[in-house]
């Protein structure tokens, strides 16, 4: 078992003919283990941070790898009531999985799903705020780059990538956690992967160096989490 590189293992939940059944017992497993360990908490919190410090009416807010659309429905729970207009945009590229997202967001109008490449929108598609929360470990290294710009391109106010460290001792607390917190053998199975696939942090920052123009923060956060906020540097 070796961490000094990314794995390029490919998920389950990466297979097409992955059956809805065990795609939604998965997703309920790694949403649970997203609110036990802390992983939406961290989301949510540095979105009210871009807010706070850019106040706006309304914010147009993409999810990029959205899958069952949990996140977004975090989002609109918090801001429910709160005087600010939301439009929230999960993005992904299988229908499988926005069926499911669509089917568990019918009580929530401010949410809409789009089957669309990222790469493929234009720079007049833009949005305020644009999110990868435990998406981007699935991209290949030839990929990041190319993500990471269009990301830069699409957010007027800020990018929050919410991803896994790669690293021996998260590997194995997952594997103790998992034992009571995770009844999906596909969800166990990914976990593991999903930590090989991860991030160091010397990796994001070198991605960073390569953005210009805006401000970064890579900050580590429990439970084995890196944090890496963009906010475009604004010319006057």
């Amino acid at each position: 078992m070796y961490f000094s590189v990314r794995s390029e293992a490919v998920e389950l939940m990466d297979d097409h003919q992955l059956d809805k059944g065990s795609l939604k017992k998965a997703y309920a497993d790694i949403n649970r283990c997203n609110t036990l360990l802390g992983g939406t908490t961290i989301t949510l919190d540095t979105i009210q941070n871009l807010v706070r410090k850019h106040p706006k009416k309304s914010y147009t807010i993409y999810d990029v790898g959205c899958g069952d659309g949990h996140m977004l429905r975090k989002i609109a729970d918090v801001y429910d009531n709160k005087g600010i207009a939301l439009n929230l945009v999960g993005i992904d590229i299988r229908d499988d999985i926005l069926a499911i997202a669509k089917e568990a967001s019918t009580a929530y109008p401010a949410i809409e799903y789009k089957n669309v490449d990222i790469l493929s929108l234009d720079k007049e598609e833009q949005c305020d705020i644009l999110l990868c929360t435990l998406t981007m470990h699935h991209f290949s290294e030839k990929e990041l780059n190319k993500f990471i710009r269009k990301f830069a391109e699409l957010a007027k106010v800020g990018i929050i990538v919410n991803d896994l460290e790669r690293s021996k001792l998260a590997f194995i607390l997952f594997k103790l956690f998992s034992l009571f917190f995770i009844s999906s053998e596909v969800a166990r199975k990914d976990g593991l992967i999903s930590i090989q696939k991860g991030f160091r942090k010397s990796e994001l920052k070198q991605m960073a160096k390569r953005l210009k123009n805006f401000y970064h923060t890579i900050k580590w956060k429990w439970a084995f989490r890196y944090l890496w906020v963009m906010e475009p540097i604004k010319s006057h």
